[in-house]
């Protein structure tokens, strides 16, 4: 299922196909002639420059790239007669960078480079627009999957951990408030081990902010207070006393934190490296 972006009054699809993200060539060229699109990238095609470019690209990424029909098509490439539309270059060189559907509702994709490729021909001003639009778009994605990842990491341990309190602190015949009470304590405790506060004084501090406190951690603190909880499931059916328990996980926490911290600052010194060779 593909999304929309608008793009200077244009709504233009863009969709994940194997795991890369694709546009709509379609679309794009409706920026130029809205009634037949399919002629404006069937002009873009025949350009020598553009076969070149698309030769290229499946060359970089497509292991099954069809060489010598690609020859055919190169030297016909320039002339007055040549013709390329995206149906013939896909069963030409079994081509991946482009997808096409016939029929009443064609639609042509391409993938990202080839898309802003595209753009650039149709409209500097627009390949610039589309650029921006779908990268804050994609950022957006990304918040998204990074607000989900840590709500889930956050509900890793929590069943251990809840089973632990149920079994070894839920004394008999406490009232439904005390037994809240008695989850809430615990829950807090590992706050103050982590984050060195409790979740009402997070709340006193932050009130202009939705959510509580994990809502707003990051992976590496969510990870460790996963382990947090297991951790303390362990050290609840030891017996230990709570005011012994939050010694050790405090220290537990500052020590994985200091781990992780370190092993992030290691993985973006190596990124840096690789960009510059």
């Amino acid at each position: 299922m593909a999304n929309k972006m608008n793009v200077q009054g244009i709504e233009v699809q863009y969709k994940r196909i194997n795991e890369h993200d694709y546009i709509s060539l379609t679309d794009i060229a409706r920026y130029r002639n809205s009634a037949f699109p399919s002629e404006i990238i069937q002009n873009w095609m025949r350009n020598r420059s553009t076969v070149e470019f698309l030769g290229l690209w499946e060359r970089l990424y497509n292991s099954n790239f069809n060489y010598l029909e690609f020859e055919v098509i190169d030297k016909e490439a320039g002339r007055n007669a040549f013709v390329l539309t995206p149906k013939r270059w896909i069963e030409s060189v079994n081509a991946i960078g482009i997808t096409t559907k016939q029929g009443r509702y064609a639609e042509t994709f391409a993938h990202k480079d080839i898309a802003f490729k595209f753009a650039s021909w149709i409209s500097v001003e627009f390949e610039l627009y589309i650029i921006k639009e779908f990268q804050r778009l994609k950022e957006e994605e990304q918040k998204t999957l990074e607000w989900t990842a840590k709500r889930e990491l956050a509900k890793v341990n929590y069943r251990i951990h809840t089973d632990a309190i149920k079994e070894n602190l839920i004394i008999p015949k406490l009232t439904q408030k005390q037994i809240s009470f008695v989850y809430a304590n615990e829950a807090d405790m590992l706050n103050v081990a982590l984050f060195g506060k409790t979740a009402g004084e997070w709340k006193a501090e932050n009130s202009d902010k939705k959510g509580n406190m994990r809502d707003y951690a990051s992976i590496e603190q969510l990870l460790v207070l996963a382990n947090l909880e297991s951790y303390n499931a362990i050290l609840i059916e030891q017996k230990q006393s709570q005011t012994e328990r939050i010694v050790l996980l405090n220290k537990t926490a500052r020590k994985q934190l200091e781990t992780l911290l370190t092993a992030r600052v290691g993985q973006k010194r190596l990124l840096v490296l690789q960009n510059k060779q």
